[in-house]
């Protein structure tokens, strides 16, 4: 009788334990192990109505066959609970990031998965109990909807603080924009440079116009260039070569 058992509780332990596979129907086998296993010893053993001591000892072999084969289901129940409650907890992270609802129903529905998962897998007429689980997978999600709730908060704050530093800098440049526009007038939309480096010298000429304020400016830059070009560059006079111009129209 024992053998016959244990050959299906293997099967069980070979898809829970090796293949990490969920049985849904988990609770109802186990039952069915049992009953089977004490109704063959039953019809096996011999008639003991007239002898107590025989009807005792009948009865507590009884008792030590299910023990016996209720413990290794037991030890399967456990595992299985555990798978049930990984995959409970990895769809409460899932609802919680890809949908719009709050933790609050994501926890909901992912308690509600692992007890159906539990109901199905407890063998009914045993001292089988999933509250230790179910109290874990509640203890995580809170843990980690406080730690999501954390990271949001700190996001948003990071981001509050941006924003007041963007708005503080741009009213910080419209006050200086009016300063200029009160000390200067009203500034010109015309930004002009030019530059010209005179012939055979090492004299280089700025001019620029920006903002409604001109600025000239005399330097003395060797040309690193002049012995590439020869004593007068590609041409004499003012060209290309020798004469830059830029111009940035502000609207």
């Amino acid at each position: 009788v024992i053998e016959k058992a244990s050959k299906k509780i293997e099967d069980a332990r070979r898809k829970i334990v090796d293949e990490n596979s969920i049985i849904p129907d988990f609770g109802a086998q186990a039952e069915q192990i049992i009953s089977t296993a004490i109704e063959e010893f039953s019809r096996s053993a011999p008639s003991t109505s007239d002898d107590t001591v025989a009807s005792t000892a009948y009865a507590l072999k009884l008792s030590e066959l299910e023990t016996t084969l209720d413990a290794p289901l037991q030890v399967l129940y456990l595992r299985q609970l555990a798978l049930l409650r990984e995959q409970a907890l990895s769809s409460y992270r899932s609802a919680s990031k890809a949908s719009e609802s709050s933790d609050y129903e994501a926890m909901l529905a992912a308690d509600a998965q692992f007890l159906r998962g539990a109901e199905s897998s407890t063998r009914k007429s045993s001292a089988w109990t999933y509250d230790s689980e179910r109290s874990h997978l509640q203890n995580v999600m809170n843990e980690f909807a406080q730690t999501t709730k954390k990271l949001t908060e700190t996001r948003i704050q990071s981001s509050q603080q941006q924003s007041t530093a963007m708005q503080f800098l741009q009213h910080q440049q419209q006050m200086i924009q009016q300063l200029q526009m009160q000390l200067y007038g009203q500034s010109s939309p015309w930004n002009v440079g030019v530059a010209y480096r005179i012939p055979d010298t090492n004299f280089n000429l700025q001019g620029s116009y920006q903002q409604g304020r001109a600025n000239f400016q005399l330097s003395c830059v060797p040309d690193e260039y002049a012995p590439m070009l020869g004593p007068n560059g590609f041409t004499n006079g003012v060209g290309p070569g020798n004469l830059g111009l830029s111009l940035n129209l502000s609207i």
